[in-house]
């Protein structure tokens, strides 16, 4: 019975190092600008799972009163001091004045225009949804141009679309005057980074709007089960990490050239555990790190909850409230957050 059981935990202890070793490796390839496995970059997609696995086998470890615990336990430490807490303990918000700035960022679909959602009037619930919550700037992703009479209550922003054609349609819409804009025409795609400057509270603020590389996977039980179709997915996610780095590096390049403080929201389609958004994020705050709860779900691949919708600001900035919303009107859900600028302290 002893010489069995020293086996199967041989065994438990095999799979615990490959697991560790899988957490341990998705930090160390977040802090790079390239892919060296495209491998590490699919696993950043299940962080969350490798934490709760190293969770189970620390515990397991710790329960057998053998030293190997330690594995795990070391691997979680350096997994939360690299990617910090992926749950938001919802700090406390604060009280908004008048002269905070709502903003949100949300991929519509389209407004559901093919039916995708297979309910009707998703498009017009939508509108109705953003007229309810009424943020100052709002940043849409795959937006429908034919929608714009119907958000007159945003009277800037109607010429901050894309200037390539193919292009899926972003905008930025403000209820502040808008002084300058402009697209970086990401090279190759269809996805694409617009802003904006816009007059706030005397300042001079700068919205970018970002849409990366889309997964281009509808998530279903063949995703990933399916021999030929998972081969041909993995692919496909690969191809579109590789991509979304490629983006990221071009709109970090821009955002060092910009002399205002800038705001950086949309659909980045990866996770806060990746290199792509590290890039992006530099020395941004995260509005769900600030003040967000939960999980902060923005998009559900294979049932998976996944945060890939922010809301980044410039430190000048301070954090009132952040809030996940639960409206399934598209396949993302929106985000909000309440700013302030330090300087109307």
């Amino acid at each position: 019975m002893g010489k069995t059981a020293s086996i199967v935990d041989g065994i438990i202890f095999a799979i615990n190092i490959l697991i560790a070793f899988f957490l341990f490796i998705t930090c160390v390839s977040s802090y790079l600008t390239f892919q060296v496995i495209p491998m590490f970059s699919v696993l950043n997609l299940f962080v969350p799972l490798l934490f709760a696995l190293n969770l189970l086998f620390a515990g397991y470890w710790i329960y057998k009163r053998k030293k190997k615990f330690l594995l795990s336990l070391v691997t979680l430490i350096i997994g939360y001091f690299v990617f910090g807490s992926f749950y938001g303990m919802g700090n406390e918000a604060g009280e908004a004045k008048p002269s905070d700035l709502k903003i949100m960022t949300y991929n519509v679909r389209g407004f559901d225009k093919y039916g995708w959602s297979k309910e009707l009037n998703t498009g017009e619930r939508i509108i109705e949804f953003i007229k309810k919550e009424s943020p100052d700037i709002i940043c849409i992703q795959e937006h429908d141009s034919r929608r714009y009479k119907q958000l007159n209550q945003y009277p800037y922003g109607r010429e901050i679309r894309y200037s390539t054609a193919g292009k899926s349609v972003q905008t930025i819409l403000s209820k502040y005057p808008i002084v300058g804009h402009g697209s970086l025409d990401l090279p190759n795609t269809a996805n694409n980074i617009v802003y904006a400057d816009m007059l706030y509270n005397g300042d001079t603020i700068r919205v970018y709007n970002i849409h990366l590389q889309s997964f281009r996977i509808i998530p279903s039980t063949r995703t990933f089960s399916d021999g030929k179709e998972s081969e041909k997915n993995y692919r496909r996610l690969v191809s579109t990490f590789e991509k979304q780095l490629e983006q990221a590096k071009i709109f970090d390049a821009h955002l060092r050239q910009s002399t205002h403080t800038n705001i950086v929201c949309g659909d980045f389609n990866n996770t806060q555990f990746s290199n792509v958004y590290k890039i992006v994020k530099g020395n941004l705050n995260d509005t769900f790190l600030e003040k967000g709860t939960g999980f902060g779900r923005t998009y559900k691949l294979w049932k998976i909850p996944l945060r890939i919708d922010y809301i980044l600001t410039d430190p000048a900035f301070e954090v009132v409230s952040h809030t996940n919303f639960d409206e399934k009107l598209s396949d993302h859900y929106p985000v909000m957050a309440t700013l302030r600028l330090t300087s109307e302290q």
